[in-house]
């Protein structure tokens, strides 16, 4: 079954018995994202009295209720997501306490109604899984190679790093499903030349 994230961020603003809610639902790849976009979203809300989260991101999901009574806050948060059938995406709620209470049944209404309200108009997109691939030629089958690649860019390939020595070392960002088509493809390109070094630091540089 597909999974989904979301194609932007989103964010919706309520009002409950004088307290504010400010929801955010932000495309994430992993659960490092999430702690800095928190972070960041925490230094923009220096006076909020909580900022309540969840996120689903694979085995990286988490959630935090952030000082509100246990169970009113992260999990209503949570549900949401999962009723959407999203993975990839941190929702955040930043509440600023107006002076009303709201009780238990009160804030996981207040929490579940704010996220809800900024995923409503929500653009979901199919959450791909994507690799990296290393491919090593001689400068003259570095042509065909990216012949190659402008091919399959519709398939969601692209050039993420290139380093130049003895032989040309293209690195290549794709959909994981496509990983071995592409090994065979770029082998029968290059006429079997083409080299895959595996290495610890296959991926692009900063």
């Amino acid at each position: 079954m597909p999974t989904y994230t979301l194609a932007t961020p989103v964010e919706a603003e309520l009002e409950i018995r004088k307290s504010r809610f400010l929801a955010l639902a932000i495309p994430v790849p992993d659960r490092d994202a999430a702690m800095a976009v928190l972070q960041s979203l925490r230094a923009q809300h220096p006076t909020a009295t909580h900022v309540c989260w969840a996120l689903l991101a694979g085995g990286q999901s988490g959630m935090s209720d952030d000082g509100e009574p246990s169970g009113t806050a992260g999990r209503p948060i949570l549900e949401v997501l999962r009723h959407h059938d999203l993975d990839g995406v941190l929702a955040a709620v930043v509440r600023y306490y107006g002076g009303v209470k709201l009780g238990a049944g009160g804030l996981v209404r207040a929490y579940t109604d704010a996220i809800a309200a900024a995923l409503k108009s929500a653009e979901r997109v199919e959450r791909i899984a994507y690799a990296e691939l290393t491919v090593e030629v001689d400068y003259a089958d570095e042509p065909r190679v990216r012949r190659w690649l402008d091919q399959s860019a519709q398939d969601g390939c692209t050039l993420a790093d290139t380093a130049y020595g003895a032989l040309a070392r293209l690195v290549i960002r794709l959909p994981a499903t496509q990983r071995d088509a592409a090994l065979a493809a770029l082998r029968d390109a290059t006429h079997g030349r083409a080299q895959f070094p595996q290495t610890d630091d296959d991926g692009p540089s900063d």
